[in-house]
This record gives structure tokens, C-alpha cells and sequence, in this order.
């Protein structure tokens, strides 16, 4: 896999993040803000970090520090494209650091082994079942990493921002017994390289290949809209990018969040 499809399945993953939010450039970087979602750290963040040097680094933290003042994190997002200086710098005063795995497909999927109702969230009682489904995801979450940040606050934002991707993001949900049970969503992407994002499946339905049916069903989504390679992003701590990778999807890149609280 060249260079440049790695790098763009990055600028993908960041863009994805990004949709329904401010999006601006400044020198140095891109900063996403919505301050409508100040505890919602994908929704406030700086990716596209091109400071290098001393004087540019401090130029951009003081720069964050006056567009985030309402967010209650100040978040770097790093990729292997960003300046070593400046994720340095970030380590050195004090940010908290997590690792997702990004991984890309540009192969086939195989139809899902078992037949599966799969419907594209499109009124109000969608979006409620999405809406119960990733409190669940949420409070998970929450649990396996012992971060009491994902609060029923910050859930509820979560579901919040996401309605506001949709379009172009597409949402789905799986069903069981007319009884939602899962979700993920879809997005055609830019220059040609889609997204997967936002997979759950509730506990009690899960090993039923109900996970891989909504990917699948979520890359023919984004593929019939134009979308060729599909980018799927994982906790690099957590058990479902092996199950990404027996799917084909191939790991490109190692990102990194950093944050901290904002200083009041």
C-alpha cells in the first residue's frame, strides 16, 4: 500500500470526525469547534498539525487556547504525518494520551452468513433506537476504560452531533425480532476512500455475525455512493480490529488523541 493512500485514509478518518462542525484553517493546523458540544471532544479538536519549530508550536497553543476556551478539553488529534517536535511538546506538558488503529479496505467483502434486517435510520423512532443503543455503547464504554467523563451528559451529546453528520453520513440499523440491535453508520468520503464508522451491537446479540453484517452492509452503502477503499478506525486496546482485519481490512496507520482539561 503506497504512502499517499495511507495519508489519505488519515485526512479521512479526521474529515469524518469533522462533519457537522465549524471546520477552519489556521497557520499550522485545522481546528473543528462546535460550541454547542463543549464536553464533546469530536466535536472540538485541532488535526492537520503542521507546526515544526518552537516559536510555530507555541504560536498554536495559544491559538487553541483562545478558540477551545469554551470546550472543556483542549484535543490534538496526531497522525504519523505530524511533526515530532509538536507531539513532543504535547507529552512534555502533561497531555493524556489514547491510540486508535486505522485500517483500510480495498478488497471485496463476502456476503454476510446470515440473512439480517438492515434499515437506514430515516425518522424519529430510528434515531430513538439509535439513540438507546449507543447510551448502551456509552455506558460500556465507559466501564472498560474506567473513564467517568462518558456521562449520560456526554452520551446524549454524542448522539446529538451525529444526527448533525447526517447527510452525508448514512446510519444503520440491524434488527432482530423487529427490535433494534445494533448500529453503524456509512459515508461515501472525499477522492474516492469511504468510511465505517460507529459500530455497536448490543451484548446479548452479540457472536451472531450481526457486527459483520452491518459492516458489510455499511461498505456497500458507501460504495454504491462512490466510494472505492474503506477506511475503519479501532481502539488499538480493544478486541474488534482483529475482527476488522479477518474481514480484510489492512492496518495503515497508528493515530493519537491527546487532551487535557482546559484550565479555568
Amino acid at each position: 500500500m503506497n504512502n499517499h493512500l495511507a495519508r489519505l485514509a488519515v485526512e479521512v478518518n479526521w474529515r469524518h470526525l469533522a462533519l457537522g462542525h465549524e471546520t477552519f484553517d489556521v497557520p499550522g493546523a485545522t481546528f473543528v469547534r462546535n460550541r454547542a458540544f463543549p464536553i464533546i471532544y469530536d466535536a472540538n479538536f485541532v488535526f492537520g498539525i503542521a507546526a515544526s519549530d518552537a516559536e510555530e508550536i507555541e504560536r498554536l497553543l495559544s491559538r487553541a487556547a483562545l478558540e477551545y476556551a469554551h470546550a472543556s478539553r483542549l484535543t490534538f488529534r496526531v497522525d504519523p504525518f505530524t511533526p515530532p517536535a509538536f507531539e513532543a511538546r504535547l507529552l512534555l506538558e502533561g497531555y493524556e494520551r489514547g491510540e486508535v488503529l486505522v485500517l483500510l479496505l480495498e478488497r471485496d467483502l463476502p456476503d454476510p452468513t446470515r440473512p439480517l434486517d438492515i434499515r437506514p435510520v430515516g425518522n424519529e423512532a430510528g434515531w430513538q433506537a439509535y439513540a438507546a443503543l449507543k447510551r448502551l455503547d456509552s455506558l460500556e464504554h465507559s466501564v472498560r476504560t474506567k473513564d467517568d467523563a462518558l456521562s449520560q451528559a456526554v452520551a446524549d451529546g454524542l448522539i446529538s452531533s451525529n444526527r448533525i453528520k447526517c447527510p452525508p453520513v448514512q446510519y444503520l440499523l440491524a434488527y432482530e425480532n423487529e427490535e433494534a440491535v445494533g448500529f453503524c453508520s456509512a459515508w461515501e468520503g472525499p477522492q474516492g476512500v469511504g468510511q465505517v464508522e460507529d459500530l455497536f451491537v448490543r451484548p446479548s446479540s452479540r457472536h451472531r455475525g450481526i457486527a459483520t453484517a452491518l459492516i458489510c452492509s455499511a461498505v456497500a452503502t458507501a460504495r454504491a455512493r462512490g466510494a472505492g477503499p474503506m477506511v475503519i478506525v479501532a481502539d488499538a486496546a480493544d478486541t474488534p480490529k482483529t475482527m476488522y482485519a479477518a474481514l480484510g481490512f489492512q492496518p495503515v496507520a497508528v493515530c493519537r488523541q491527546y487532551g487535557r482539561r482546559v484550565k479555568r
